[in-house]
């Protein structure tokens, strides 16, 4: 049985704040929250790995981080947006007002050596977010696009000093995310 793999940074401490911008979607049916306390960015998505090459992945993004060069920076949260578009969304998610380059540095640095390890490249541009909920059908898709429209939401800053290996393992409540390796800038 292989693991669910990512690499993120977390969102350590700013729960509370993520649940406050979620709670501004309260009302609208058919939006499937994440769990506040595990907010994060992803910087790749591995997808099911077998357990025996952690490895090497964890090789891989020790070379990565050493040649992204990004020094511990703060990051800021805040403003909102949608995938793939206000007219079809799919996911709601919190941007990031700095720290945005330094996110998309680690990311460019981590893609192609897991991509040389033969994991899927990214399908699209990396945009640095965090997903604050998952669309399962349109019925709140008016309230949505109002406050993604009028809303310019902060969740805090953060001083983000490493990234890390996390494995997704779904249980009954949804997914459960557990830090595998951690890797300091």
């Amino acid at each position: 049985m292989g693991k669910r793999l990512f690499v993120s940074v977390d969102l350590d401490g700013l729960g509370d704040a993520v649940a406050a911008v979620q709670d501004l979607f309260a009302d609208a049916s058919g939006l499937n929250r994440i769990d506040p306390a595990q907010a994060h960015v992803t910087l790749f998505f591995l997808g099911d790995t077998d357990p025996d090459r952690i490895d090497e992945i964890t090789a891989a993004l020790d070379t990565a981080v050493a040649e992204a060069g990004v020094d511990p920076f703060t990051a800021e949260f805040g403003g909102l947006g949608v995938f793939p578009s206000l007219e079809y969304i799919s996911v709601v998610w919190l941007g990031v007002d700095a720290g945005g380059d330094q996110l998309t540095a680690l990311h460019e640095a981590v893609a192609p050596r897991l991509v040389e390890l033969g994991f899927e490249p990214p399908d699209h541009e990396f945009t640095p977010h965090v997903t604050l909920a998952r669309m399962e059908h349109a019925g709140g898709k008016d309230l949505v696009q109002a406050v993604v429209r009028e809303q310019e939401p902060t969740a805090g800053r953060l001083r983000v000093e490493e990234i890390r290996l996390t494995e997704s393992v779904l249980t009954d409540a949804g997914p459960e995310y557990q830090t595998v390796e951690r890797f300091e800038l």
